[in-house]
């Protein structure tokens, strides 16, 4: 099973909770709030991996927190966000 870093950022009691991939540029969830987005988030992952078998390409694979952590683009983020690990649905996997 693959396991995706998700970057969650919380903005406020206002706003929507968004949770987003490093390593899946354009790959986003949402929702109310912490828990929701993250229930949200193994979803985005599978309509990701769906569009990437239909094209006919193999996902991008996942880096470790700390290949993330040594990456400029991504150090600040883990540090001032939430991490999470998001797995991949089996069912993803099968598209592949």
């Amino acid at each position: 099973m693959a396991h995706y870093i998700a970057i969650i950022e919380d903005a406020g009691p206002d706003c929507a909770v968004g949770v987003w991939f490093p390593d899946l540029p354009g790959c986003t969830s949402a929702g109310d709030d912490i828990d929701e987005a993250l229930r949200n988030a193994p979803e985005a992952l599978e309509l990701y991996a769906e569009s990437f078998a239909a094209d006919g390409k193999p996902m991008p694979g996942p880096r470790t927190l700390t290949e993330l952590s040594a990456d400029p683009e991504i150090a600040e983020d883990i540090k001032t966000y939430i991490v999470a690990l998001v797995e991949l649905p089996a069912r993803a996997h099968a598209a592949e």
